[in-house]
């Protein structure tokens, strides 16, 4: 394989299609709009489905009636968007059936700005619509990482029934990096035994979300939460950068990592040892790992695009035995790598 200049969002969209994507369904927003634009002219050759809804709404909805069928289905928004898709993410999520999407992370709350930013991290790994469920949550930290990401997501969908999401925001959506795109997958059709496919010549198959009895509702309840502790042991994923001599950590995701990777780098040159690590699964996010780390190092810093919401995570994995420091930018504000040198020199003068 050779590697090629590719767009962030437009990567994401043709590894998808490597991936056996047969049907999205989406509606435009920045700063994702290449998935949709690049998918649209592509699809339709392939013979495959592609359809502009009229609204984020009716995107999730037809979603949620490909993946009943069986077909490998995914779409993408951003974080306004992403928000109206909820009440379907959870009747999916109720329905256990595969769906993958992609949130290109904006500004917010509210309308917000179109700049890249990391606000979107509760909503995307504590469930965001309604009832007990968890997305897995991926977050690729450069353009490779993406296509690869939404390549695996399809297969874990699939593998669990569950939703999977893909957590990038407007740098990793926009900027242009070398990569090597995954292999076209033929895409196997074959009966699961769960799939809406027309009952010809066998039982007739139910999907719903609806219990109205509470203790069936309880026991539904509780084998979802098994395949959530199943994903919990199988799924966990994170990067490390020299953090075997580290006395100080950076933990960081996305973006955000970049920055923190770069100020690494610049720490190391004034011989600060400083490491860092990055959940690449957010749900399941990595806090055995996490933990082992915390208890040799003398603090942490936590760097997001956000006013700090990842920091809880860090909390729960450490339980607090080591001094947890913050740096956040919101508003669409990137961190630059000076910034978080500063933040990794002002552990070093309060130990």
């Amino acid at each position: 394989m050779t590697k090629e200049l590719w767009k962030g969002n437009e990567a994401i969209a043709e590894a998808a299609l490597r991936a056996g994507l047969e049907a999205y369904f989406g509606y435009p927003i920045t700063p994702q709009n290449e998935v949709l634009e690049y998918l649209s002219k592509k699809m339709p050759g392939m013979k495959r489905a592609f359809v502009q809804a009229e609204s984020e709404v009716a995107a999730i909805n037809m979603v949620y009636g490909a993946a009943c069928a069986g077909a490998r289905v995914m779409t993408s928004s951003s974080s306004p968007g992403i928000s109206l898709m909820q009440e379907g993410l959870s009747y999916i999520a109720g329905s256990e059936v595969p769906v993958v999407f992609v949130n290109v992370m904006r500004g917010g709350p509210g309308l917000g700005n179109i700049a890249p930013a990391q606000g979107d991290y509760f909503q995307m790994t504590k469930g965001g619509g309604h009832g007990d469920y968890r997305p897995i949550a991926l977050a690729p930290a450069s353009v490779q990482e993406a296509a690869d990401l939404i390549y695996l997501a399809f297969d874990l969908a699939h593998k669990y029934r569950h939703i999977v999401g893909i957590l990038a925001d407007g740098n990793i959506g926009q900027m242009m990096e070398p990569v090597e795109l995954p292999p076209m997958r033929t895409i196997e059709k074959k009966d699961r035994g769960w799939e809406l496919t027309g009952a010809h010549n066998r039982p007739r198959r139910i999907i719903t979300s609806i219990y109205l009895d509470p203790q069936v509702l309880h026991d539904y309840n509780v084998h979802l939460q098994d395949k959530h502790r199943e994903i919990e042991k199988n799924e966990v994923r994170y990067s490390e950068v020299m953090l075997d001599d580290a006395e100080y950590a950076i933990v960081a995701f996305g973006s955000a990592a970049r920055a923190a990777h770069s100020a690494v780098r610049l720490a190391r040159a004034q011989g600060i040892r400083v490491g860092l690590f990055r959940p690449i699964s957010l749900y399941p996010y990595p806090y055995a790992r996490l933990a082992e780390i915390a208890q040799r190092v003398r603090a942490l810093l936590v760097v997001e695009m956000n006013a700090g919401q990842m920091i809880e995570d860090v909390r729960l994995a450490t339980h607090d035995r080591v001094p947890i420091h913050f740096f956040g930018r919101m508003g669409g504000l990137v961190p630059f790598p000076d910034e978080v040198l500063a933040e990794i020199e002002k552990l070093v003068e309060a130990k």
